[in-house]
């Protein structure tokens, strides 16, 4: 179990996927719920508030781990710098 989640936290691919899979669950969860009464149900209305709370925090915790390794590259910075060496910028006379 402990390398499968650090698989999912080395692979944002894998993360997404895992994610996907869970919301069309809960998003068939739904009307079965509806259907079999488990609304009504405080240990389903608590599973559901629990899950909308780790979904939260793993969509946070994925934002927060791209905001890092886009810090880390720089890519912008380069892409700047090569676009200024290639780039003759003379003064204009209007």
């Amino acid at each position: 179990m402990t390398g499968l989640l650090e698989r999912l936290h080395e692979e944002p691919t894998l993360m997404r996927r895992a994610q996907g899979l869970l919301t069309i669950l809960w998003v068939v969860m739904i009307p079965l719920a509806l259907a079999t009464g488990w609304v009504k149900s405080v240990t389903f209305v608590s599973a559901l508030s629990l899950w909308a709370l780790v979904a939260s925090h793993g969509a946070w915790w994925a934002a927060a781990s791209v905001e890092c390794r886009q810090a880390e590259e720089d890519i912008p910075a380069e892409v700047v710098e090569e676009i200024v060496e290639e780039t003759d910028v003379e003064e204009s006379t209007v």
